[in-house]
Protein backbone atom coordinates (compact mmCIF):
# COMPACT_ATOMS: atom_id res chain seq x y z
CA UNK A 1 0.00 0.00 0.00
CA UNK A 2 1.11 3.43 -0.85
CA UNK A 3 2.47 5.89 1.83
CA UNK A 4 3.72 8.65 0.31
CA UNK A 5 2.81 9.80 -3.06
CA UNK A 6 3.61 12.60 -5.85
CA UNK A 7 0.64 14.19 -8.34
CA UNK A 8 1.79 15.09 -11.79
CA UNK A 9 -1.34 16.33 -12.83
CA UNK A 10 -3.15 17.87 -9.36
CA UNK A 11 -5.41 20.30 -10.20
CA UNK A 12 -7.10 17.93 -12.72
CA UNK A 13 -9.96 15.88 -12.19
CA UNK A 14 -8.01 12.83 -11.20
CA UNK A 15 -5.55 15.14 -9.47
CA UNK A 16 -8.14 16.46 -7.74
CA UNK A 17 -10.12 13.37 -6.99
CA UNK A 18 -6.69 11.60 -5.94
CA UNK A 19 -6.07 14.39 -3.60
CA UNK A 20 -9.78 13.56 -1.67
CA UNK A 21 -8.63 9.96 -1.86
CA UNK A 22 -5.49 10.84 -0.14
CA UNK A 23 -7.01 12.22 2.25
CA UNK A 24 -9.14 9.61 3.39
CA UNK A 25 -6.17 7.16 3.24
CA UNK A 26 -4.15 9.44 5.32
CA UNK A 27 -1.47 9.33 2.58
CA UNK A 28 1.24 11.85 2.80
CA UNK A 29 1.77 14.28 0.01
CA UNK A 30 5.39 14.80 -1.14
CA UNK A 31 4.78 16.95 -4.24
CA UNK A 32 2.43 18.55 -6.80
CA UNK A 33 2.42 19.75 -10.26
CA UNK A 34 0.35 21.64 -12.65
CA UNK A 35 0.69 23.57 -16.08
CA UNK A 36 -0.76 26.90 -15.00
CA UNK A 37 -3.44 26.39 -12.44
CA UNK A 38 -2.13 28.70 -9.57
CA UNK A 39 -4.90 29.51 -7.44
CA UNK A 40 -5.90 25.84 -7.16
CA UNK A 41 -2.73 24.74 -6.99
CA UNK A 42 -1.48 27.28 -4.35
CA UNK A 43 -4.80 26.03 -2.19
CA UNK A 44 -3.88 22.07 -2.92
CA UNK A 45 -0.22 23.08 -1.60
CA UNK A 46 -1.50 24.94 1.83
CA UNK A 47 -4.14 22.06 2.79
CA UNK A 48 -1.11 19.29 1.84
CA UNK A 49 2.08 20.87 2.19
CA UNK A 50 4.20 18.93 -0.44
CA UNK A 51 7.94 19.72 0.20
CA UNK A 52 7.94 20.59 -4.11
CA UNK A 53 5.32 22.21 -6.10
CA UNK A 54 5.86 22.76 -9.74
CA UNK A 55 3.88 24.61 -12.20
CA UNK A 56 5.36 23.91 -16.09
CA UNK A 57 3.88 27.43 -17.29
CA UNK A 58 7.14 29.60 -16.03
CA UNK A 59 5.42 32.76 -15.13
CA UNK A 60 2.86 31.02 -13.18
CA UNK A 61 5.71 29.06 -10.94
CA UNK A 62 6.88 32.71 -10.66
CA UNK A 63 3.45 34.47 -9.28
CA UNK A 64 3.14 30.85 -7.32
CA UNK A 65 6.43 31.01 -5.58
CA UNK A 66 5.70 34.55 -4.69
CA UNK A 67 1.94 33.40 -3.46
CA UNK A 68 4.01 30.88 -1.28
CA UNK A 69 7.11 32.91 0.35
CA UNK A 70 5.64 31.87 3.95
CA UNK A 71 5.72 28.50 3.53
CA UNK A 72 8.54 25.97 3.16
CA UNK A 73 7.68 24.35 0.08
CA UNK A 74 10.18 24.34 -3.04
CA UNK A 75 8.31 26.17 -6.17
CA UNK A 76 10.24 25.30 -9.54
CA UNK A 77 8.89 26.02 -12.60
CA UNK A 78 9.28 24.55 -16.49
CA UNK A 79 8.49 21.34 -18.35
CA UNK A 80 12.00 19.85 -16.91
CA UNK A 81 11.02 20.35 -12.94
CA UNK A 82 8.18 17.25 -13.71
CA UNK A 83 11.08 15.48 -13.83
CA UNK A 84 11.82 15.94 -9.93
CA UNK A 85 8.36 16.25 -9.07
CA UNK A 86 8.68 12.25 -10.78
CA UNK A 87 11.90 11.02 -8.50
CA UNK A 88 11.17 12.90 -5.13
CA UNK A 89 12.87 10.54 -2.69
CA UNK A 90 10.03 10.81 -0.16
CA UNK A 91 7.28 9.38 -2.24
CA UNK A 92 6.56 5.42 -3.13
CA UNK A 93 4.18 6.04 -5.39
CA UNK A 94 3.80 8.76 -8.16
CA UNK A 95 0.12 9.68 -9.98
CA UNK A 96 0.58 10.17 -13.56
CA UNK A 97 -2.61 12.35 -14.10
CA UNK A 98 -1.27 14.87 -16.71
CA UNK A 99 -2.43 14.93 -20.07
CA UNK A 100 -0.71 13.88 -23.26
CA UNK A 101 2.99 12.94 -24.23
CA UNK A 102 4.20 15.34 -21.44
CA UNK A 103 3.81 12.16 -19.18
CA UNK A 104 6.18 10.30 -20.39
CA UNK A 105 9.90 11.29 -19.84
CA UNK A 106 8.54 11.56 -16.06
CA UNK A 107 6.96 7.96 -15.99
CA UNK A 108 10.06 6.56 -17.41
CA UNK A 109 12.06 8.94 -14.56
CA UNK A 110 10.05 7.44 -11.86
CA UNK A 111 9.99 4.24 -13.31
CA UNK A 112 14.02 4.14 -12.56
CA UNK A 113 13.74 5.10 -8.94
CA UNK A 114 11.44 2.21 -8.90
CA UNK A 115 8.30 4.30 -7.53
CA UNK A 116 4.80 2.23 -8.11
CA UNK A 117 3.07 4.28 -10.73
CA UNK A 118 -0.37 4.98 -10.62
CA UNK A 119 -0.99 5.25 -14.21
CA UNK A 120 -3.90 7.56 -15.24
CA UNK A 121 -1.66 8.74 -18.47
CA UNK A 122 -2.63 6.84 -21.03
CA UNK A 123 -0.50 8.54 -24.32
CA UNK A 124 2.29 7.28 -22.05
CA UNK A 125 1.50 3.56 -22.78
CA UNK A 126 0.32 4.39 -26.39
CA UNK A 127 3.32 6.25 -27.60
CA UNK A 128 6.15 4.19 -26.20
CA UNK A 129 4.32 1.05 -24.72
CA UNK A 130 7.12 -1.43 -25.13
CA UNK A 131 9.86 0.78 -23.72
CA UNK A 132 7.47 1.59 -20.52
CA UNK A 133 7.18 -1.80 -20.11
CA UNK A 134 10.51 -3.06 -20.29
CA UNK A 135 12.02 -0.06 -18.41
CA UNK A 136 9.67 -1.36 -15.52
CA UNK A 137 10.82 -4.95 -15.83
CA UNK A 138 13.90 -4.10 -15.47
CA UNK A 139 13.75 -1.54 -12.67
CA UNK A 140 11.77 -3.67 -10.71
CA UNK A 141 8.59 -0.65 -10.78
CA UNK A 142 5.16 -1.96 -10.35
CA UNK A 143 2.43 -0.02 -12.66
CA UNK A 144 -1.07 0.37 -11.62
CA UNK A 145 -3.97 1.15 -13.66
CA UNK A 146 -5.95 4.38 -12.98
CA UNK A 147 -8.34 4.52 -15.86
CA UNK A 148 -11.60 2.31 -14.63
CA UNK A 149 -11.45 -0.01 -17.78
CA UNK A 150 -7.85 -0.83 -17.04
CA UNK A 151 -8.42 -1.45 -12.89
CA UNK A 152 -11.24 -3.13 -14.30
CA UNK A 153 -8.55 -5.71 -16.04
CA UNK A 154 -6.32 -5.70 -13.40
CA UNK A 155 -8.87 -6.74 -10.88
CA UNK A 156 -10.60 -9.59 -13.35
CA UNK A 157 -6.79 -10.66 -13.88
CA UNK A 158 -5.60 -10.76 -10.27
CA UNK A 159 -6.58 -14.94 -10.33
CA UNK A 160 -4.32 -15.12 -13.61
CA UNK A 161 -1.46 -17.50 -13.47
CA UNK A 162 -0.72 -17.58 -17.05
CA UNK A 163 -1.95 -15.07 -19.81
CA UNK A 164 -2.16 -17.99 -21.70
CA UNK A 165 -5.25 -18.14 -20.12
CA UNK A 166 -6.60 -14.85 -21.47
CA UNK A 167 -9.27 -15.39 -24.53
CA UNK A 168 -9.66 -11.79 -25.09
CA UNK A 169 -10.02 -8.03 -22.92
CA UNK A 170 -13.16 -6.81 -23.11
CA UNK A 171 -13.06 -3.06 -22.49
CA UNK A 172 -16.61 -1.21 -22.18
CA UNK A 173 -17.34 2.15 -23.97
CA UNK A 174 -19.94 4.30 -22.99
CA UNK A 175 -20.24 6.20 -26.44
CA UNK A 176 -20.25 8.94 -25.38
CA UNK A 177 -22.67 11.86 -25.98
CA UNK A 178 -22.99 10.98 -29.83
CA UNK A 179 -24.19 7.24 -28.97
CA UNK A 180 -26.70 6.18 -31.85
CA UNK A 181 -26.34 9.01 -34.31
CA UNK A 182 -24.81 8.53 -38.08
CA UNK A 183 -21.87 9.73 -39.38
CA UNK A 184 -23.76 13.21 -41.08
CA UNK A 185 -25.77 14.17 -37.55
CA UNK A 186 -22.26 13.63 -35.60
CA UNK A 187 -20.71 16.07 -38.11
CA UNK A 188 -22.81 19.00 -37.18
CA UNK A 189 -22.13 18.28 -33.64
CA UNK A 190 -20.51 21.50 -31.68
CA UNK A 191 -18.09 21.82 -29.32
CA UNK A 192 -20.22 22.07 -26.58
CA UNK A 193 -22.23 19.17 -27.88
CA UNK A 194 -18.72 17.19 -27.42
CA UNK A 195 -18.17 18.04 -23.66
CA UNK A 196 -21.55 17.05 -22.01
CA UNK A 197 -20.33 13.26 -21.74
CA UNK A 198 -23.75 11.43 -20.64
CA UNK A 199 -21.63 9.54 -17.07
CA UNK A 200 -18.37 11.27 -16.28
CA UNK A 201 -16.69 14.10 -15.69
CA UNK A 202 -13.78 14.78 -17.04
CA UNK A 203 -11.18 16.91 -18.36
CA UNK A 204 -12.19 18.84 -21.92
CA UNK A 205 -9.29 16.77 -24.15
CA UNK A 206 -10.50 13.39 -22.94
CA UNK A 207 -14.25 13.78 -22.97
CA UNK A 208 -13.88 14.89 -26.88
CA UNK A 209 -11.73 11.60 -27.14
CA UNK A 210 -14.36 10.13 -25.43
CA UNK A 211 -17.17 11.44 -28.18
CA UNK A 212 -14.74 10.56 -31.07
CA UNK A 213 -14.48 7.05 -29.25
CA UNK A 214 -10.61 7.88 -29.90
CA UNK A 215 -10.45 7.37 -26.37
CA UNK A 216 -11.46 3.72 -26.56
CA UNK A 217 -9.18 3.33 -29.40
CA UNK A 218 -6.11 4.76 -27.12
CA UNK A 219 -7.34 2.55 -24.72
CA UNK A 220 -6.92 -0.68 -27.07
CA UNK A 221 -3.33 0.61 -27.52
CA UNK A 222 -2.75 0.66 -23.59
CA UNK A 223 -4.00 -2.88 -22.98
CA UNK A 224 -2.03 -4.35 -25.48
CA UNK A 225 0.98 -2.55 -24.09
CA UNK A 226 0.21 -3.19 -20.56
CA UNK A 227 -0.87 -6.73 -20.62
CA UNK A 228 1.03 -8.20 -23.46
CA UNK A 229 -1.56 -8.92 -25.88
CA UNK A 230 -1.90 -8.83 -29.39
CA UNK A 231 -4.79 -6.38 -30.58
CA UNK A 232 -7.47 -9.86 -31.76
CA UNK A 233 -7.51 -10.68 -28.08
CA UNK A 234 -8.65 -6.95 -27.10
CA UNK A 235 -12.10 -6.05 -27.78
CA UNK A 236 -14.28 -3.23 -27.42
CA UNK A 237 -18.82 -3.26 -26.85
CA UNK A 238 -20.85 -0.20 -26.00
CA UNK A 239 -22.33 -0.24 -22.47
CA UNK A 240 -24.03 2.73 -21.84
CA UNK A 241 -24.68 2.39 -18.02
CA UNK A 242 -21.08 2.79 -17.19
CA UNK A 243 -21.60 0.41 -14.73
CA UNK A 244 -19.36 -2.75 -16.06
CA UNK A 245 -16.09 -1.09 -16.08
CA UNK A 246 -14.62 -4.09 -18.37
CA UNK A 247 -14.36 -8.11 -18.28
CA UNK A 248 -12.09 -10.79 -18.98
CA UNK A 249 -13.16 -13.79 -20.98
CA UNK A 250 -10.67 -16.62 -20.07
CA UNK A 251 -9.74 -20.21 -22.28
CA UNK A 252 -11.98 -22.03 -19.95
CA UNK A 253 -15.46 -19.60 -21.41
CA UNK A 254 -15.77 -17.97 -17.77
CA UNK A 255 -15.82 -14.25 -18.01
CA UNK A 256 -15.06 -11.82 -15.33
CA UNK A 257 -16.33 -8.41 -14.65
CA UNK A 258 -15.55 -5.61 -12.55
CA UNK A 259 -18.56 -3.80 -11.70
CA UNK A 260 -18.78 -0.61 -9.38
CA UNK A 261 -20.34 2.97 -9.95
CA UNK A 262 -19.28 5.62 -12.34
CA UNK A 263 -16.81 7.10 -9.93
CA UNK A 264 -12.99 7.65 -10.42
CA UNK A 265 -12.14 7.33 -6.71
CA UNK A 266 -13.12 3.91 -6.79
CA UNK A 267 -9.98 2.77 -9.22
CA UNK A 268 -7.81 5.56 -7.63
CA UNK A 269 -8.01 4.04 -4.36
CA UNK A 270 -7.46 0.86 -5.59
CA UNK A 271 -4.12 1.91 -7.18
CA UNK A 272 -3.02 3.45 -3.79
CA UNK A 273 -3.88 0.38 -1.76
CA UNK A 274 -3.36 -2.27 -3.77
CA UNK A 275 -2.84 -5.09 -2.97
CA UNK A 276 -4.95 -4.77 0.31
CA UNK A 277 -9.01 -3.49 -0.38
CA UNK A 278 -9.79 -0.54 1.95
CA UNK A 279 -12.98 1.13 4.11
CA UNK A 280 -14.22 3.20 1.35
CA UNK A 281 -17.05 5.55 2.44
CA UNK A 282 -18.24 5.46 -1.32
CA UNK A 283 -21.52 4.87 -2.13
CA UNK A 284 -21.70 1.16 -3.44
CA UNK A 285 -23.28 -0.21 -6.20
CA UNK A 286 -27.06 -1.25 -5.61
CA UNK A 287 -28.14 -3.99 -7.89
CA UNK A 288 -31.52 -3.61 -7.44
CA UNK A 289 -31.19 -0.09 -8.03
CA UNK A 290 -29.10 0.13 -10.89
CA UNK A 291 -31.06 0.30 -14.91
CA UNK A 292 -30.86 -2.87 -16.90
CA UNK A 293 -27.43 -3.43 -18.57
CA UNK A 294 -26.86 -3.20 -22.63
CA UNK A 295 -24.08 -4.17 -24.71
CA UNK A 296 -23.99 -2.79 -28.30
CA UNK A 297 -20.97 -2.93 -30.97
CA UNK A 298 -19.44 0.63 -31.73
CA UNK A 299 -20.25 2.07 -34.71
CA UNK A 300 -16.90 2.38 -36.52
CA UNK A 301 -18.32 4.03 -39.32
CA UNK A 302 -20.18 7.30 -37.77
CA UNK A 303 -16.60 7.13 -35.39
CA UNK A 304 -13.79 6.87 -37.34
CA UNK A 305 -11.29 7.57 -35.24
CA UNK A 306 -11.51 3.93 -33.15
CA UNK A 307 -10.84 2.44 -36.65
CA UNK A 308 -7.98 5.20 -37.13
CA UNK A 309 -6.41 3.66 -33.52
CA UNK A 310 -7.21 0.07 -34.00
CA UNK A 311 -4.58 0.37 -37.71
CA UNK A 312 -2.20 2.45 -35.83
CA UNK A 313 -1.92 -0.51 -33.19
CA UNK A 314 -1.83 -3.22 -35.93
CA UNK A 315 1.14 -1.39 -37.17
CA UNK A 316 3.10 -0.71 -34.30
CA UNK A 317 6.28 1.17 -33.93
CA UNK A 318 6.07 4.87 -33.97
CA UNK A 319 2.36 5.06 -35.89
CA UNK A 320 0.61 4.97 -32.56
CA UNK A 321 2.84 7.91 -31.46
CA UNK A 322 1.82 9.70 -34.89
CA UNK A 323 -1.89 8.66 -34.05
CA UNK A 324 -1.30 10.81 -30.42
CA UNK A 325 0.50 13.53 -31.66
CA UNK A 326 -1.81 14.38 -34.09
CA UNK A 327 -4.87 13.55 -32.02
CA UNK A 328 -3.59 15.59 -29.18
CA UNK A 329 -2.85 18.95 -32.00
CA UNK A 330 -6.51 18.40 -33.62
CA UNK A 331 -8.53 17.98 -30.65
CA UNK A 332 -6.49 21.00 -29.22
CA UNK A 333 -7.60 23.28 -32.27
CA UNK A 334 -11.82 21.60 -32.33
CA UNK A 335 -11.54 23.02 -28.70
CA UNK A 336 -10.25 26.59 -29.56
CA UNK A 337 -13.25 26.63 -32.14
CA UNK A 338 -10.85 26.64 -35.56
CA UNK A 339 -12.07 23.50 -37.14
CA UNK A 340 -15.25 20.64 -36.96
CA UNK A 341 -15.80 17.56 -35.26
CA UNK A 342 -15.39 15.35 -38.50
CA UNK A 343 -12.34 17.53 -38.94
CA UNK A 344 -10.20 15.62 -36.49
CA UNK A 345 -10.36 12.01 -37.70
CA UNK A 346 -9.49 13.62 -41.43
CA UNK A 347 -6.30 15.50 -39.90
CA UNK A 348 -5.53 12.62 -37.91
CA UNK A 349 -5.19 9.87 -40.64
CA UNK A 350 -3.51 12.56 -43.35
CA UNK A 351 -1.17 12.80 -40.54
CA UNK A 352 -0.98 8.61 -40.33
CA UNK A 353 -0.42 8.83 -44.01
CA UNK A 354 2.47 11.79 -44.10
CA UNK A 355 4.30 10.95 -41.28
CA UNK A 356 6.12 7.49 -41.86
CA UNK A 357 6.11 4.66 -39.27
CA UNK A 358 9.27 3.01 -37.74
CA UNK A 359 9.53 -0.24 -36.01
CA UNK A 360 11.54 -0.57 -32.58
CA UNK A 361 11.98 2.96 -32.10
CA UNK A 362 14.16 4.66 -29.65
CA UNK A 363 12.45 7.25 -27.31
CA UNK A 364 13.99 10.29 -29.47
CA UNK A 365 12.02 8.19 -32.64
CA UNK A 366 9.16 8.62 -31.08
CA UNK A 367 9.40 12.37 -29.64
CA UNK A 368 10.48 12.85 -33.08
CA UNK A 369 7.39 11.22 -34.69
CA UNK A 370 4.99 12.81 -32.00
CA UNK A 371 6.04 16.60 -33.08
CA UNK A 372 6.09 15.05 -37.06
CA UNK A 373 2.14 14.69 -36.62
CA UNK A 374 1.65 17.63 -34.66
CA UNK A 375 3.03 19.85 -37.89
CA UNK A 376 1.29 17.55 -40.41
CA UNK A 377 -1.88 18.57 -38.74
CA UNK A 378 -0.95 22.11 -38.11
CA UNK A 379 0.00 22.35 -41.93
CA UNK A 380 -3.41 20.48 -43.00
CA UNK A 381 -6.09 22.07 -40.46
Amino acid sequence: MSKTISILGATGSIGRQTLDVAEQLGLRVAALTAQMDVERLEAQVRKFRPRLAVLTDEAAARDLAVRLADMDTKVLGGPEALLEAAVCPEADTVVTAVVGMVGLRPTLAAIRERKRIALANKETLVCAGQLVMDAADTHGAEIVPVDSEHSAIFQCLQGCADRREIRRLILTCSGGPFYGMTYEEVGKMTKADALRHPNWTMGPKITVDCATLMNKGLEVIEAMRLYRLPLDQVSVVIHRQSIVHSLVEYRDGAVLAQLGTPDMRLPIRYAMTYPERVESPAEPLDLLSCPPLTFAQPDRDAFPCLQLAEAAAAQGGTACAVLNGANEEAVGLFLAGRIGFHDIPRLVAEARAAVPAEQEPALEDILAADQAARQAVLDRA
